[in-house]
């Protein structure tokens, strides 16, 4: 199968994970995006939905399914979302698509994080692919100097020949080189740098189970 298949896939074996009746938290990204097209099969079965980005909401709302702001809602039963990279314990690399912050806020307001993504995504260790933090702008060259001591190689992130500005005015920096062998540590440290607005690491925030795309089938990892 193309991996666009597999995406498929994995979005359609999450609708088992929407509990009926309840407001579905929703992430952001491509595999996401079969998700939320199957999501609309079931959409007289819930309220509707908290989105994590503007592009994301903009589908839900095509397709007919309410989005709720998240401070209307209380705790969410269930948070769906991609991932970059995910290990075996379920902690997670996130914001290649740019929404690390709201996806993290969503998903610290749910009680359960599935992750759906294709099986390229499953690493032994979180690293290989570059960390995205959000930054304040005028923070920007001192957090770059700060991964240079630990060995990365942070850079702005660029979009049509600008720095990228995410959804909440803030930039982007990629960070290459790491191998984060103590993601929660390197999570706690990293959020306490003034001017890191969410760092892409999710392990504070990981998922509860992750349902790979595989040549065979849907394979489901709980943690």
């Amino acid at each position: 199968m193309t991996q666009d298949e597999l995406k498929a896939l994995v979005g359609q074996a999450a609708l088992k994970h929407v509990v009926p009746g309840e407001i579905v938290g929703v992430g952001t990204g491509s595999t996401v995006n079969k998700f939320i097209d199957a999501l609309a099969a079931m959409k007289d079965r819930i309220p509707g939905a908290v989105s994590s980005s503007v592009a994301s909401t903009e589908r839900l709302r095509a397709l007919g399914i309410p989005v709720f702001d998240a401070n209307e809602v209380g705790e969410l039963a269930v948070y769906i979302d991609g991932a970059d990279e995910i290990d075996p314990r379920g902690h997670m690399i996130k914001g290649g698509g740019a929404a690390l912050t709201r996806e993290k806020i969503v998903a610290a307001q749910s009680r359960r994080f599935v992750c759906i993504a294709d099986e390229s995504k499953l690493v032994q260790a979180l690293g290989a692919f570059p960390v995205p933090v959000e930054v304040i702008p005028m923070a920007a060259a001192r957090i770059t100097r700060l991964f240079a001591a630990k060995g990365g190689q942070a850079r702005l992130r660029i979009k049509d020949g600008a720095p990228l500005v995410t959804d909440n005015g803030q930039h982007i920096l990629d960070v290459a080189g790491l191998r984060i062998a103590d993601p929660l540590a390197f999570e706690s440290e990293v959020n306490q740098w003034p001017g890191v607005v969410t760092v892409g690491v999710f392990a504070h925030q990981k998922a509860a189970v992750c349902l790979l795309g595989t040549a065979a089938g849907v394979r489901q990892l709980d943690f």
